[in-house]
């Protein structure tokens, strides 16, 4: 087996049908080309949120078995510290045994101190270098905890009035690619693109938002049927499946007030994801200039589906800046930033801070229903896009469910790298992905079965039967074959089904760390968590 390079791009906070070839209005044509000469997954699965799935995605393991349960605060103990302990493996730290170096460029968001190094920051768990950020969120244009390798570096913002976190991102990739090139020894690289794009606040290039003036003016409702149509076009859904209905809290666009401020939400949004595709493609470029493109994977998804949450008015600046640092409250040139989902201000400038809301968000994860947070499909259903020149199949795609760790379990299968049972002294649970290998050269089904948990809310899958609860609901039961937008709940009509499945699920989370919901509640009251950040951001 060779050792080829991997590139893993993640984004944040978008939805399953966003992206051109997904179904949506975006233009990324980048992300669309590696599609069009590589695979693309149908059923890949994310989880749920932010930490959790970058945990996941960059350890094999469940987000509780790594220290992540919930967020990078501190609600309970061992998988809820929200730092990621000494007894999981990264990728990097894997790969160093097949003689990789490793880079990473963007957000990290798995590590409890923002301010100094701790076993939990990108250099100590195996990365040679690294530029980006540890906090979960924050303005493009001035973020918070910039870091290069282990040093505080947030007066380069400040430095430089053109920065745009996003385009920082994509050149500090483009030029790892460039730097690896001149190195004088045969080594092959792991690189890990982590994008905050297209997570609030709002903020993007005028040239960028202008490009989709008018493209949401026929708003949400007939956008996502025009998604579903092309969904079911591309073969990505099936046209027995039923688009869900508009989210109960939103009304029909034609009744929706501030249509003018709306539409920009979505048109800042869509900006904020072709700035990413952008920088997308001059990664892209620097393989092509340095003749690296034919040995190099290249995969993308996103870390959970599109989010639903509310940028309320009038939040206490200690609340976002001193205790939660995912905002500033002044610019770099000392105007006041309006924090808040205000009608009378339109977002995309770095004075302003915003999400675009529910209703699009409910675009975003057409077909699907619920959100970020959610483990209904809404909230877990990311594009997976794989493209490996010359060994997976162009223009194919795939039907095979997956989740997160499988992204290691695949790393393990191509490299030959052997999955480490202790780190630092501590014993390592065994990864808990399956390889998606056997896939890429035709579809193939999956045996075993995928568990998610967060906040309470909860799932399993097992072959096409999928039990899922929304915290504190009971569980309801789809038939992933029939009804994967969870339209008809069977519950009632397969209760030993529904049992035996809730059993299963069970034994997972004793095994992986779950604490059930009511005792992190209890947990949460006497530490006096802060609510808004535990259950909005």
């Amino acid at each position: 087996m060779g050792r080829p390079n991997i590139i893993l791009i993640l984004n944040d906070d978008m939805g399953y049908s966003d992206i051109g070839c997904y179904g949506g209005e975006v233009e990324t044509p980048n992300l669309d080309s590696l599609a069009a000469s590589g695979l693309r997954y149908s059923q890949f699965y994310n989880t749920a949120r932010c930490s959790p799935s970058r945990a996941s995605l960059m350890t094999g393991l469940h987000p509780h078995q790594t220290g992540i349960g919930i967020l990078t605060y501190d609600t309970g103990p061992e998988g809820y510290v929200g730092n990621l302990v000494q007894g999981c493996a990264t990728i990097p730290e894997v790969l160093k045994s097949r003689g990789y170096r490793s880079y990473m460029s963007g957000k990290w968001h798995v590590a409890a101190d923002l301010d100094k190094p701790n076993g939990a920051w990108p250099v100590e768990r195996g990365f040679d270098e690294f530029y980006g950020t540890i906090i979960g969120a924050g303005s493009f244009y001035y973020p918070n905890t910039l870091t290069r390798g282990n040093e505080n570096v947030e007066h380069e913002p400040v430095d430089d009035p053109s920065f745009f976190y996003t385009d920082a991102i994509s050149d500090q990739a483009a030029r790892f690619v460039q730097d690896h090139a001149q190195r004088d020894d045969d080594a092959p690289f792991f690189m890990y693109v982590a994008y905050t794009a297209p997570h609030w606040p709002l903020h993007a290039h005028e040239e960028d938002i202008a490009k989709y003036k008018g493209r949401f003016d026929a708003g949400w409702d007939r956008l996502r049927e025009e998604r579903l149509a092309r969904l079911v076009k591309a073969g990505l859904i099936d046209k027995s499946w039923q688009l869900t209905d508009r989210d109960p809290s939103q009304p029909p666009f034609e009744e929706a007030a501030e249509k003018e401020w709306l539409t920009r939400l979505m048109e800042v949004y869509a900006a904020q994801i072709d700035r990413m595709d952008q920088g997308i493609g001059r990664i892209l470029d620097a393989l092509d200039d340095t003749g690296q493109r034919d040995n190099t994977i290249v995969i993308f998804l996103s870390d959970n589906g599109g989010c639903a949450e509310d940028i309320p008015q009038g939040v206490e600046p200690k609340q976002l800046v001193e205790d939660l640092r995912i905002a500033q409250y002044e610019t770099r040139d000392g105007r006041p930033v309006h924090i808040g989902n205000d009608p009378s201000v339109m977002p995309g400038a770095e004075d302003t801070y915003q999400s675009y809301g529910i209703p699009w968000a409910n675009l975003s994860n057409t077909p699907f229903r619920l959100y970020k947070h959610f483990t209904h499909e809404g909230g877990i259903s990311t594009p997976l896009i794989v493209h490996w020149p010359g060994k997976v199949e162009a223009g194919g795609i795939r039907h095979r469910p997956g989740q997160l760790p499988d992204i290691m379990a695949t790393i393990l299968d191509i490299t030959g790298a052997d999955y480490p049972t202790e780190r630092a002294g501590n014993a390592v649970p065994p990864c808990e992905g399956v390889s998606l290998m056997d896939s890429f050269a035709q579809d193939m089904p999956r045996g075993e079965p995928l568990f998610w948990e967060h906040e309470g809310n909860a799932a399993m899958r097992d072959g096409d039967w999928k039990l899922v609860r929304r915290y504190p609901g009971a569980w309801e039961l789809y038939d992933m074959a029939a009804d994967r937008t969870e339209m008809h709940d069977l519950a009632s009509r397969h209760p030993d089904r529904v049992a035996r499945m809730a059993a299963a699920w069970d034994e997972w989370a004793e095994r992986c760390g779950v604490i059930p919901r009511e005792k992190i509640l209890e947990m949460m009251k006497a530490m006096n968590v802060d609510a808004f950040w535990e259950e909005d951001a």
